[in-house]
């Protein structure tokens, strides 16, 4: 079906089975995901979970003060919304669109339904949730222990890692909200980046002209986190097996 096409290029989506699709696809809708729009605050009743196709959600920690700080970034790879599947039904964290674009969303108990299934839907979304957890614990490992320059660059590759283009529209403003960290510090950071050639930084554009070098100023965080990625996100051979 054409009008299928746009949902595959959500990985969890394009994995399942036919026999999945025709049971979750006509309950998906379309949603613009606008830079900036919140998917719900912590503490609030999820009722979706929301399939990214080309934009980047972000999950953040809230303080009591207000500051923030970034645990996790979801984009095509996978889905935002674990808590319904995982029986919380809320979490602690907020979910914040850092790059625009469209997604899908899918109402909880449709998921669940399908989840209590045993398939393929399940053992997705399991991988992809142990992958997830990789990710917050590199992340707060590497918030603690690398330099901001390390951190920006692990932050633009897993990025990357999740758009379809080398661009991303970003204000260093948001970026230091993401990293926890002063404003001042990103944008020393970014402008080391771009005397070394590796990035071009203009009004909140961010191009990475040199990848390789990218991932050679990175931390080993990056990698970490992207063989465990993908390594539990290949396909597995059967509906209930995972891949291991």
């Amino acid at each position: 079906m054409p009008q299928s096409l746009p949902r595959l290029q959500n990985h969890i989506l394009a994995a399942l089975p036919p026999e999945a699709r025709e049971r979750i696809f006509p309950y998906l809708e379309e949603v613009a995901m606008p830079l900036g729009k919140v998917l719900y605050e912590p503490g609030d009743k999820m009722r979706y979970v929301y399939f990214p196709v080309d934009c980047i959600v972000s999950l953040l920690y809230v303080m009591e003060d207000g500051a923030s700080a970034e645990i996790s970034v979801v984009g095509n790879e996978g889905l935002v919304g674990i808590s319904l599947f995982m029986g919380g039904e809320s979490t602690s964290s907020r979910a914040l669109v850092q790059s625009g674009g469209t997604g899908y969303r899918l109402a909880g108990p449709r998921l669940i339904d399908e989840f209590n299934r045993h398939g393929q839907l399940m053992s997705l979304v399991l991988r992809y949730t142990q992958a997830l957890i990789t990710q917050m614990a590199q992340t707060a490992v590497c918030n603690r222990h690398h330099s901001i320059d390390q951190q920006l660059c692990r932050w633009l590759l897993l990025s990357l890692d999740r758009l379809p283009t080398k661009h991303l529209v970003m204000t260093q403003e948001l970026i230091a909200n993401m990293l926890g960290v002063r404003r001042e510090g990103v944008t020393e950071a970014a402008g080391r980046l771009q005397r070394l050639g590796v990035i071009e930084y203009r009004r909140g554009h961010i191009e990475v002209t040199n990848r390789t070098k990218l991932e050679e100023l990175s931390c080993e965080c990056y990698a970490v986190v992207k063989k465990e990625t993908d390594r539990l996100l290949k396909p597995a051979s059967s509906p209930n097996q995972l891949s291991l």
